[in-house]
């Protein structure tokens, strides 16, 4: 659900998607979000 949400999101730019990532990111044991470098090579990947 997760890599579904990202690639809609990164092809609409709709702001419900990328919450939605967000969301499905934090793990049940609340880790938190994603470390920077993480995030990073997401936002690379995606474009």
């Amino acid at each position: 659900m997760r890599n579904f949400s990202w690639k809609y999101f990164a092809m609409t730019g709709d702001l419900d998607a990328y919450l939605l990532y967000r969301e499905a990111g934090d793990s049940p044991e609340g880790s938190g979000p994603l470390p920077a470098e993480e995030e990073m090579a997401i936002d690379e990947e995606a474009q």
